[in-house]
């Protein structure tokens, strides 16, 4: 297990030094200058390259780079180039609301996914099986601004239940709650739907299985022999597919928290790239690297509580 850990880290930390690379090497190729973007478009070139200069964006991008990299190891995010405040705690500020929000999306998701990919799966071609599964492909089919849009109309509009936008902070706590309910449920609903059409076809995986069936010729029904032989089983690939998502939750935050106005990491990073504050962009998207990095390790960890077969080859 020590082994397997010692791998599975190694593999994490190459990927996450190769995430850097492409990232920095990306943005810095792209064409402008945040000196002249704080700087305007009337200003003279001497003072751009002054600005440049100060700002160390003037360098080569491979010293721009071993900076940016060993500020990281140290903990040290940088200033941002537009305001020139630290930009560790601004960060820090955005996960306080986008966190909540992404976990409490995915509380959603797994409330909606369980009970619709079971139920679809159960019923499998009856008229109950098809309706669930129709509605799984509702909630695919619907973009998760046009759903945003949609509960702001009826929750916040007609039914006046929720706000609408803005994030009053955690210093009121049953308001900032409120504020996260419909950007949580618009993430969470699309998001189980999709999570749902994976539940159903693990499912029904083992409905099919040899094991099940001979579980039910010892007089167990469908939902018995699954509950007590199936689910273990069953888990194994969803718990990939819920890695997969709660990434797609931490993207997908972006565009709800500026649909609902909400102080996150989404609306910092848009921000950033509208001042070309390239600092705190790369700050942002490699932090989220890390934590998809992280979540797919945790992942692979799981494998080896759920399925023995697993962790007997991790000990060969």
């Amino acid at each position: 297990m020590i082994s397997y850990l010692a791998r599975r880290v190694a593999i994490v930390l190459v990927s996450l030094f190769g995430a850097s690379v492409v990232v920095f090497a990306v943005l810095g190729i792209l064409p402008g200058s945040p000196a002249q973007v704080i700087l305007g478009t009337q200003a003279t070139p001497q003072a751009v390259r002054q600005l440049s200069a100060q700002l160390g964006t003037n360098k080569p991008l491979w010293v721009q780079y071993l900076h940016w990299a060993h500020g990281l190891l140290l903990g040290q995010l940088g200033r941002s180039y537009v305001s020139q405040q630290p930009i560790g705690p601004q960060i820090a500020r955005a996960l306080t609301v986008t966190g909540p929000l992404v976990l409490f999306a995915l509380v959603i998701g797994a409330l909606v996914a369980l009970p619709l990919g079971l139920g679809a799966a159960l019923y499998n071609g009856k008229v109950s099986g098809t309706f669930l599964g129709a509605l799984s492909q509702v909630g695919i089919a619907v973009p998760t601004f046009v759903g945003g849009i949609l509960l702001i109309i009826v929750f916040a509009v007609a039914l006046p239940v929720f706000p609408s936008s803005g994030f009053p902070g955690w210093s009121q706590p049953g308001q900032a709650l409120r504020s996260l309910v419909l950007p949580a449920i618009t993430l969470g609903l699309v998001e189980g739907a999709i999570l749902s059409r994976y539940v159903r076809a693990s499912v029904l995986d083992q409905l099919h299985s040899d094991y099940l069936r001979t579980a039910r010729s010892k007089g167990l029904s469908r939902a018995q022999a699954l509950w007590h032989h199936g689910m273990r089983n069953a888990m194994v690939p969803l718990v990939t597919v819920l890695g997969l998502e709660l990434a797609a939750l931490i993207v997908g935050a972006i565009i709800v928290e500026n649909v609902f106005s909400l102080p996150g990491v989404g609306q910092l990073l848009l921000n950033a790239v509208d001042n070309r504050d390239l600092l705190v962009v790369q700050d942002i998207v490699i932090l989220v690297a890390a934590v998809v990095l992280v979540i797919n390790l945790l992942v692979d960890l799981s494998y080896h509580l759920l399925d023995p077969r697993v962790r007997d080859e991790g000990q060969r």
